[in-house]
């Protein structure tokens, strides 16, 4: 049998009340109270019936992982703890299973949660549907495009460090079998007026602080803007920075997100160069200036910005700065052409900078529907995610709260019908009848609003299209006198007495009673913030521009597509918008989330209740709660039921084997429960009041109680038992093994006393056998030891007579060796008197060499190559030999001393070793720069900004950078001049400006002359008849007179492979233009110390005095 499945249940271990259906008893405060002890305890989620409610606690919670997706992964609504990814899964799979679209709707105020809310739905799906390459791109793309909607859409405000100025709908797009296809985002309604203004506070968009924050230099350079903030007149700087966000980093994840959603490199490009024009606005300042007909106009203070606008976005300067000062209106067929004020021309920057924007967060978003589109044309099941602004009540309301607000009121319009709708198909599917529930229908408030005849709305596009003027003011008037007497309308100045002396009601203002509470609107913008208006020359300036992105921004430009007719007003196009989106929701099956906001200090651990409250009242929980109520609070499947109150039944303990339904039947019957506080459906069980369901918990828990101690009893009894029976079956083996070990025992004593005996016996009887043998040896041996006697006297007889005739033989043959040697000897002894001597002298000679060249070994000095020690050498004979081992020596430690270098080291010891050869005892300047490194760049142009003009200007590698004293022709003056030599040129800039002023190919250099002295002055002197030589030759002086002339030398030695001639004289001629000038160098006194000087004494001759 397969072990049974442990399940929870929402009501397991609950802290409060999981579900608020089941408070009782149901007040404000009760359900501020559980939300209250909830969050408390870090249960951030709670249910009111299918709604979950989430409270943002404001820091990372261990609720979010793998794990817990797999717990809540195919579960039941209600059978574990209440949580974001129960209603995730439950709405997914009514979409697999079922067939049904779904819609999840995320609402609450800014800064309570809605949009990680959304990204956690998002991101439930992603991990629980199908797996695969395609699909996972899918994923992984809808999954991106919320960082690049971020940081265009959302901003930091004193509520929210990440908040939404947006609202957000994604159709997300299924197959069959539930693996997503693709996506569809719509946007409602963004704030542009925050390009222009923030509030105190607060920031504008993050993608203003990331591009400044994260892009590289190069990408600032090109898009012509600064790091700074302080820049740029659109930032507000007293919040530019935000604790615990990195703008850069986010720059970056924003970077990779539009790549891996799909736009183009110039795409993202493109869009940048927008933000960038888009700052550069505010940076555009107007001055006042009056024309000869007394009319007032602006002008541009400075066109620098507005320049690099018109780079940006490739626009002719001319037709901007004419868009900015001058209004076309048109009629018919006339044009009339008036100036714009300062004033005027102020709102026309800000207006063009909101549209920019605008504009281009709609194309955003319709170039990530491009990329995230399903690609297949089957078929498709939706779920649609909403994550929009909630109810907002401020001190001061304008235009946009009425239009959020507007939208809540239609929002909960919906959800009430779709909740009753709901609540009416589960009776009706069960076969419960339906009752009535009376609850409060805001569709009288709708109706205020979008009437098109006497809706708020119409009558606000119908002021903004009347002739005559148009003012705020007017419009009030028009709104008293049409809505006075509705009773959702209030204002001091309508025809209703009851209003005239509420002070709480200013005479600017009106007040609606919405189904979250009364909110009053100050009417002044409304008028401007609806018309919206955008002047034509502005939209035609755009649309000129050479940037492709901006000008299909602006398509109303185009002068072959003018359009007379007013554009529509954006209360109309947000009604519309509205409308739209609220047939799209009912199509689908509602899920809900509603976020709530704890505190107002983003702080963990902060629950006030007077901001909770405020939130319950605008979001209609309790309305809520108590719809859910108006029938039966409670409802359960037969069977989870039966599984779960079947304890209190002996009839259903342990096991039922009828159908559950009728188990539940017993259950109840058995219990008692009056037959009004429950009804039975075709699956599930409903029951009216929570104190019924609480009942039975309470004796469900008492019966566990009951069920622990009767376990634990026959625990008991069963555990003594078993230990009873073990102590038996071991005593009785115990007693088994103690008996076989005394009867082994005995019986081994018997054993070893039957051996002992034995023993003895056999003892005995050996030692008689023994005795007996003892006496036949002896004789045995008596007679064997007589023989032995007898033979040893005649071998011994024997072998003397062999000695003796052996000793006969070697004596024979001895004398005859001896014989034979002599013989030899006498033969052989002229030869051996003959080459002795040498034999001798060679094996000496040898044996000398051998322990010579041993004390060689154990004597040598150390591998340092100016270590000059050497052995001393032994014999005469050895000298050559002596001196060539030191040789050899000295040049393998050598060797092994250069094997060391680098190939820089190397580099710069062949041209010590260079300058060595040209100027050692010639020039007596050489000795002081022997232990000074040759470095050639002195300036490191690379590295310094002021040279950045020349570094641009020169491609090759640079050999010299130093700056020397050119020496004046005429008068013998120096000037600074930066001295570089490349690898095949030599030039000389100005110190201060980096301009190049003289540049020679090293092919037309000649011949370096220098004194013998103690100076650092030389002379280049330059091929006759080159173009470089038609001012004549250089004179220099510089301190690393020997390190340039070397790497001079080499340098044009390697690219002209001739040899430079170095001249080194105390008298030589230089050719300055036509004439021939001798340079002499003299020993002289200096009144400026060590410093030499030069003097030009006549035509002829140029005296140089050296200390």
């Amino acid at each position: 049998m397969a072990k049974m499945e442990v399940k929870t249940s929402l009501l397991d271990n609950m802290i409060g009340v999981g579900d608020m259906v089941l408070l009782e008893p149901l007040s404000e405060e009760t359900f501020i109270n559980n939300l209250k002890r909830r969050f408390d305890y870090n249960e951030i989620y709670t249910y009111i019936g299918s709604v979950v409610i989430s409270v943002n606690p404001y820091r990372s919670l261990p609720i979010y992982s793998p794990e817990k997706v797999e717990d809540y992964r195919n579960r039941n609504f209600y059978e574990l703890s209440p949580h974001i990814f129960a209603l995730s899964d439950e709405a997914y799979r009514s979409l697999r299973d079922q067939d049904k679209d779904q819609c999840i709707l995320i609402t609450g105020e800014s800064g309570a949660g809605k949009t990680e809310a959304s990204k956690l739905v998002m991101s439930y799906v992603a991990a629980v549907c199908g797996k695969g390459a395609e699909v996972n791109q899918v994923k992984e793309q809808l999954l991106q495009s919320n960082p690049v909607l971020e940081a265009f859409g959302n901003a930091k405000t004193v509520r929210n460090d990440n908040s939404s100025r947006f609202g957000k709908y994604m159709d997300i797009e299924f197959d069959f079998k539930g693996d997503p296809l693709g996506g569809v985002i719509s946007n409602y309604l963004l704030e542009k007026s925050r390009v222009v203004k923030q509030p105190r506070g607060e920031r504008n968009f993050h993608v203003f602080y990331q591009l400044l924050s994260g892009a590289s230099e190069e990408l600032l350079d090109k898009l012509k803007l600064e790091r700074d903030f302080s820049k740029y007149n659109y930032l507000s700087l007293d919040s530019a920075t935000v604790n615990g966000v990195d703008d850069a980093a986010n720059f970056r994840t924003v970077r990779n997100a539009m790549q891996i959603v799909g736009f183009m490199d110039h795409e993202a490009e493109s869009v940048l160069e927008v933000v960038a024009a888009v700052l550069k606005l505010g940076n555009i300042e107007f001055k006042p200036e009056s024309r000869v007909n007394g009319l007032d106009e602006s002008k541009i203070k400075d066109k620098n910005e507005l320049k690099e606008i018109c780079e940006l976005t490739s626009i002719d300067q001319s037709v901007l700065e004419r868009a900015f000062s001058f209004r076309t209106v048109e009629a018919k067929q006339e044009k009339v052409s008036t100036t714009l004020n300062v004033a005027q021309a102020y709102y026309a920057r800000d207006a063009l900078a909101k549209n920019l924007y605008s504009r281009l967060f709609s194309w955003l978003v319709n170039r990530i529907n491009e990329s995230i589109k399903a690609q297949t044309k089957v078929r498709k099941k939706v779920m649609g995610v909403l994550d929009i602004y909630g109810f907002e009540i401020f001190e001061d309301n304008s235009f946009e709260q009425f239009i959020i607000n507007y939208c809540n009121e239609k929002l909960q319009q919906i959800f009430i019908e779709l909740t009753l709708k709901e609540e009416q198909e589960e009776y009706i599917r069960e076969g419960i009848e339906w009752t009535h529930i009376d609850y409060f229908n805001n569709a009288i408030i709708c109706d205020l609003i979008e009437n098109n005849t006497n809706g708020i709305l119409a009558m606000l596009d119908e002021e903004c299209l009347r002739p005559g003027t148009v003012t705020d003011e007017t419009f009030l008037e028009k709104l008293n006198q049409v809505c006075a007497t509705h009773q959702h309308f209030e204002s001091r100045m309508s025809k209703c007495s009851r209003f005239l002396n509420d002070t709480s009601l200013p005479h600017s203002c009106f007040r609606i009673q919405h189904y979250a509470g009364k909110v009053l609107y100050q009417v002044e913008g409304f008028v401007d913030k609806n018309n919206d208006l955008l002047y034509r020359d502005l939209s035609q300036a755009m649309w000129k521009a050479g940037h492709a992105l901006i000008k299909s921004l602006f398509p109303e430009g185009n002068p072959a597509k003018i359009n007379l007719k007013r554009p529509p007003t954006a209360g109309s196009q947000f009604k519309a918008s509205v409308a739209t989106l609220m047939k799209n929701l009912q199509t689908k099956n509602p899920n809900y989330i509603r976020c709530i906001k704890p505190n107002d200090k983003k702080a963990a651990h902060i629950f006030s209740e007077a901001l909770v409250c405020h939130q319950i009242r605008y979001l209609g929980l309790l309305e809520n709660v108590r719809v859910r109520r108006a029938g039966y609070a409670f409802r359960q499947a037969y069977e989870p039921c039966l599984e779960r109150y079947k304890m209190l039944c002996k009839q259903t303990w342990p096991h039922w084997k009828g159908p559950a339904r009728a188990g539940v039947e017993v259950l109840f019957n058995e219990l008692e429960i009056p037959m009004e506080e429950y009804s039975f459906g075709r699956s599930k069980i409903f029951i009216r009041n929570p104190r019924t369901l609480f009942k039975l918990e309470d004796l469900r828990k008492q019966r566990l109680e009951d069920l622990a101690t009767l376990i634990q009893k026959i625990y008991r009894g069963w555990k003594c038992r078993t230990r009873f029976l073990l102590m038996k079956k071991s005593q009785i083996v115990i007693a088994a093994w103690y008996r076989r070990f005394a009867q082994q025992k005995r019986y081994h004593q018997i054993k070893s006393s039957a051996l002992v005996i034995q023993s003895y016996i056999r003892g005995w009887k050996a030692r008689k056998i023994l005795r007996e043998l003892k006496h036949q040896k002896r004789c045995e041996e008596a007679v064997t030891t007589i023989a032995a006697y007898w033979h040893g006297t005649q071998a011994r007889r024997e072998l003397k007579r062999l000695k003796e005739e052996a000793r006969r033989k070697h004596a024979v043959a001895v004398i005859w060796a001896y014989w034979l040697g002599l013989k030899v000897r006498r033969e052989y002894r002229k030869f051996f008197r003959a080459n002795a001597g040498k034999k001798i002298y060679e094996f000496t000679l040898q044996r000398i060499m051998q322990k010579y060249f041993l004390e060689m070994k154990n004597k040598m000095p150390s591998l340092s190559p100016i270590d000059k020690n050497w052995p001393s050498r032994p014999y005469l004979f050895l000298d050559s030999t002596h001196k060539e081992l030191k040789r050899i020596f000295h040049l393998w430690r050598c060797k092994k001393y250069r094997d060391q270098f680098t190939d820089q080291q190397k580099l710069i010891y062949e041209e010590k070793l260079e300058a060595s050869e040209l100027f050692k005892d010639k020039k007596a300047l050489y000795p002081s720069s022997v232990g000074q490194p040759f470095q050639g760049a002195y300036l490191e142009i690379n590295k310094n900004p002021k040279y950045k003009k020349l570094k641009d200007a020169i491609e090759e590698k640079i050999i010299i950078a130093e700056v020397v004293n050119k020496i004046n022709r005429a008068n013998g003056k120096s000037t600074s001049r930066i001295f570089l030599l490349t690898n095949n040129n030599l030039l000389l800039a100005d110190q201060k400006s980096g301009q190049i002023k003289s540049e020679v190919p090293l092919v037309d250099v000649t011949k370096v002359s220098m004194s013998s002295q103690n100076d650092g002055f030389f002379a280049v002197h330059l091929k006759e008849g080159s173009e470089a030589a038609s001012k004549g030759d250089f004179l220099f002086s510089s301190d690393h007179l020997i390190e340039m002339a070397t790497k001079l030398y080499r340098t044009t030695l390697s690219q002209t492979k001739q040899k430079l001639n170095i001249e080194i004289s105390d008298e030589f001629l230089v050719q300055f233009r036509q004439d021939k000038v001798c340079v002499k160098f003299i020993q002289g006194n200096q009144k400026n110390g060590s410093v030499p000087t030069c003097k030009r004494k006549n035509n002829r001759l140029l005296e140089v005095a050296v200390p």
